[in-house]
């Protein structure tokens, strides 16, 4: 009798908690999809004003993060019930914060003379703390740690030494400043994060579900799978396409890598090159125009330069970087004596199944080089994709997966906004206290004046936050300390702003936590360090061009046509020399010589001592002319 009593117990306790898993699952994808109607509506019609909008939509993340990213993850929990009872409860705490904030009259001066009101007191006390709880859940503890190092600067920096001390904050004032302001948490990091950032997102996530991924790396492998080592140059084309579909390194390297991958191994390439060169080229979509990472919007919402020069001035310096990871892709697939794929789909079939996704990207580089909204752009690009998708029976989608799209652009975006969050509590206690200021004196005095030192710190820096923080947030943070410094030398700002942005992506890459090398090597079952070594290789141009931007015209286009191609050439050339200095290979093995010669040419382009530095150029040419004369018969490219 008390076996079956305890089966029934066991019974409806299993079926309440599927039941409330079901009931959970439907409020996320309603949550999901109002969130994406309310973002695409408000894009359209700009109805509500920023001041009121940026807390509405971080509110309605932070209840999607709750519910979606649960208190207690594991399902087989005993205590998983309970802790989605605690997420219910967080988001009315949400729901009440956001209603205080909506309800704020910013006319009202009385609350700058005599204090915020107790409520408003709890509600923004409260969404801080969910804030840094929803940065946790979704980004990890980094950033939560970095936003409670500079709120502690702020409210006690009056007890450190002289050098660095300030007026200490209070909570009221605190409060004031980072929640009822547009200087703190709903700052203008947030504010593009909530507009044109989340609209691009649920861009790339119709071209998900309409297909559009699937043609990219059929693309690439039709282009790249007939030369030597196809598959990992495939990897390199297909990435590139697909970099800003994502928005994400990781998630593109998962995404391309499950099928490159495994071709790669299979062709002869290591587990750990393969994972390596897949991380390298996935990180890499995120510089590549027309669509860039979330930063590249941030950066326009700083810099106050239209996104379409931003685009422009990064053509040069993408092609550039996949040049880069293509040439050591070849230079591995010829030292390994590595065939190509053979057989590969003809161009024109891929083209003739899948041209009409090229229309929205086409439209939307359009439209940004006319100086058209970003947001506008995005809106636009969404409507296309979805009307070009209905052109083709095969890629044509219907009700649940324009619902699923619509659900996975809301849940793909609720790191960046909560990163964007936290990154403005950053802002604002720059802003606030100075010590932005402070930090641009350190790094000139401890280089001595030196660019290039200057350069090396900043590059410290960044793969210092870039360990724990996503890009984008990375980027704010070192854009808010770092480009007056860089800019004190002499740099232009979007040329400032442009290296901060591309040191900013190394974290993926680089040893010991380069998370886009991990994830590579989770799929290719290669070992992580190993991998991430690779990765950080063949990424050499996330250090190698922004040293260029500094030195030469790279990132100015407006120099003139003859200063570009002189700083495309340089580049060009030290990035050879770079590659087949470490490879030890150009068009055959080289002696000690050729290597020394290779190695020389680094220095002498780069600081052009007594104006010799053409001699670098000549050097190459002169040493790709004598491996030429003395290499093998021909064999495959």
């Amino acid at each position: 009798m008390n076996i079956t009593s305890d089966n029934g117990q066991a019974l409806c306790h299993d079926l309440g908690y599927e039941k409330t898993v079901k009931v959970l699952g439907f409020m996320i994808l309603g949550i999901a999809i109002a969130l994406s109607i309310f973002q695409i509506w408000q894009g359209v019609s700009s109805t509500i004003s920023a001041t009121y909008f940026r807390p509405i939509h971080l509110c309605w993340v932070l209840v999607l993060i709750f519910l979606h990213y649960p208190l207690i993850s594991d399902r087989d929990s005993r205590l998983y019930l309970v802790g989605r009872i605690i997420d219910l409860v967080l988001c009315g705490l949400i729901i009440f914060a956001g209603y205080r904030l909506s309800i704020f009259d910013y006319n009202d001066i009385n609350y700058l003379f005599y204090g915020l009101k107790l409520p408003d007191m709890i509600a923004g006390c409260g969404l801080l703390v969910l804030l840094m709880e929803g940065c946790r859940r979704t980004v990890g503890w980094v950033m939560v740690f970095i936003s409670l190092l500079f709120l502690s600067y702020s409210a006690f920096g009056d007890m450190l030494p002289s050098g660095v001390a300030i007026k200490a904050y209070s909570l009221q004032e605190l409060i004031q400043f980072q929640i009822f302001s547009a200087n703190g948490v709903f700052g203008s990091a947030l504010g593009i994060a909530a507009t044109t950032v989340f609209i691009f997102v649920l861009f790339g996530a119709f071209l998900e579900v309409t297909g559009a991924g699937k043609f990219f790396i059929d693309l690439s492998f039709s282009i790249a799978g007939k030369y030597r080592g196809g598959p990992a140059k495939a990897a390199v084309l297909a990435s590139a396409g697909l970099g800003s579909i994502s928005g994400s390194a990781i998630a593109n390297t998962v995404t391309t890598g499950s099928i490159t991958i495994p071709m790669m191994k299979k062709l002869g390439y290591k587990p750990e090159q393969a994972a390596g060169i897949e991380a390298a080229a996935s990180t890499g979509g995120q510089i590549m125009p027309p669509i860039m990472g979330a930063g590249a919007f941030v950066m326009a919402q700083f810099t106050g330069v239209p996104y379409s020069d931003i685009m422009l001035a990064s053509i040069a310096p993408a092609i550039l970087y996949f040049f880069c990871t293509l040439l050591y892709v070849h230079l591995m697939a010829c030292k390994l004596n590595l065939k190509s794929m053979g057989r590969t789909e003809a161009v024109l079939r891929v083209m003739k199944d899948g041209a009409h996704y090229l229309i929205p990207l086409l439209l939307i580089t359009t439209l940004l080089m006319m100086s058209y909204s970003p947001l506008l752009v995005g809106v636009a690009g969404c409507a296309a994709i979805l009307l070009t998708a209905a052109l083709r029976k095969h890629s044509r989608i219907g009700f649940r997966k324009f619902c699923e799209g619509m659900k996975n652009g809301a849940l793909l975006a609720l790191p960046i906004s909560a990163a964007c969050g936290a990154a403005g509590i950053i802002v604002g206690v720059v802003g606030q206290t100075g010590i932005g200021l402070q930090f641009t004196q350190f790094v000139m005095d401890f280089s001595g004046g030196h660019l290039l030192i200057a350069l090396a710190l900043v590059s410290i820096v960044a793969m210092v936050l870039g360990m724990g923080l996503p890009v984008t947030a990375a980027y704010i943070v070192l854009a808010i300390m770092v480009v007056p410094m860089l800019s004190d030398f002499g740099l232009p700002l979007l040329t400032a702003h442009l290296i901060v942005f591309w040191l900013s992506q190394t974290s993926n890459v680089t040893p010991p936590i380069a998370l886009a090398a991990f994830a590579g090597a989770g799929v290719a079952n290669a070992n992580p360090i190993k991998s991430s070594v690779e990765a950080f290789k063949l990424a050499g141009g996330f250090f190698i061009i922004p040293i260029m931007m500094a030195y030469t015209n790279l990132a100015n286009p407006g120099a003139g046509v003859v200063d570009l191609v002189y700083s495309i050439v340089q580049t060009l050339t030290i990035i050879i020399a770079i590659a087949v200095v470490i490879e030890g290979y150009l068009l055959r093995a080289l002696s000690a010589l050729e290597r020394f010669l290779a190695m020389l040419t680094i220095p002498l382009i780069l600081l052009n001592p007594f104006g010799i530095g053409m001699l670098g150029i000549v050097i190459m040419l002169g040493l790709i002319v004598i491996q030429w004369r003395g290499r093998a018969p021909l064999s495959e490219v």
